[in-house]
């Protein structure tokens, strides 16, 4: 039985340059807490929820299912934020300040495209396209110094929030029985970000394009022919940052080739270094539609 996932302390969630010039692995950071609390110890409390839920991709056994060689999601809904820190330089010359706070917790539309290639019973691929962006106008509540510009406390503010994610993942799959599913792999992940703020004739922004290595989890749990639980996990923690994308999902079969799926999902990370403070956790209701082109 695989083990569950040990809790993280922290990982890089900026490469260098946006998911790039080095902004945060996961989101770039929001929040509307009391900021000092998080910035205590950004690290713990998302990744221990996704510690404690990856145990549950060690799955109860059964018998043996088949697999579709094709399979096309495409999945829509709604994002808010929890929270969204940012300090652009991250060298004691800029302000560190909630985006959240500034722009708001949501909702925003977002979705993705799943495409996944089951070359045999035991390996396959999976290519996402995740976009993601807000941009809302809020008050500064003091006067901001960010990525070399200053902003007026009191005068309205446009916060550009943008986080594009584009994976290539590589599954095993372990274990496979009558009801329960179970896969291991890695992930390539490609990240495309901007914070961007602008008031009046001053604006100032920061970009990150990079890469970012990451492990998958994935399985599913057969309650009946009809019905199934989904999670997947990309993941990863050390070093100046981390990043983590968790999703749980309850499934129906329409058909031998559409099956419809509806859940939660969270997106939380960043990185700590020179360049770049910056923190973000995301939540998402999700609708997905599933379709097989071939049947299993």
């Amino acid at each position: 039985m695989m083990e569950p996932l040990l809790p993280f302390e922290r990982f890089d969630h900026y490469g260098s340059g946006p998911e790039g010039s080095r902004p945060p692995f996961g989101a770039f950071g929001l929040q509307r807490t009391p900021l000092s609390r998080r910035l205590m110890n950004p690290c713990s409390r998302p990744l221990r929820f996704v510690a404690i839920l990856g145990g549950a991709f060690a799955l109860p056994a059964a018998g043996v299912s088949q697999t579709s060689a094709v399979l096309v999601e495409l999945e829509s809904g709604l994002a808010w934020q929890s929270y969204n820190d940012v300090e652009i330089p991250n060298d004691g010359t800029a302000t560190r300040f909630s985006l959240s706070e500034l722009a708001g917790s949501g909702p925003w539309s977002a979705g993705r495209l799943t495409l996944t290639w089951n070359r045999n019973e035991r390996h396959g691929l999976t290519l996402l396209l995740a976009p993601f962006s807000l941009t809302e106008e809020g008050v500064p509540a003091e006067p901001l110094r960010f990525a070399g510009a200053n902003y007026l406390e009191g005068v309205p503010a446009s916060a550009t929030y943008r986080f594009n994610s584009y994976r290539l993942s590589y599954r095993y799959r372990w274990r496979e029985t009558e009801r329960t599913t179970a896969r291991v792999g890695l992930t390539a992940k490609v990240r495309d970000a901007r914070i961007a703020l602008a008031q009046e004739d001053t604006s100032s922004r920061k970009d990150d394009l990079g890469f970012v290595p990451l492990l998958h989890l994935s399985g599913e749990w057969r309650v009946t022919p009809e019905w199934q639980f989904s999670a997947e996990l990309d993941a990863l923690a050390g070093g100046p940052g981390r990043a983590a994308d968790l999703s749980v999902k309850l499934g129906r079969n329409l058909s031998e080739r559409w099956s419809v799926h509806g859940g939660y999902r969270m997106v939380e990370g960043g990185a700590d270094v020179s360049e770049v403070y910056a923190f973000a956790w995301l939540h998402y209701a999700v609708l997905a539609l599933s379709w097989a082109p071939f049947s299993p």
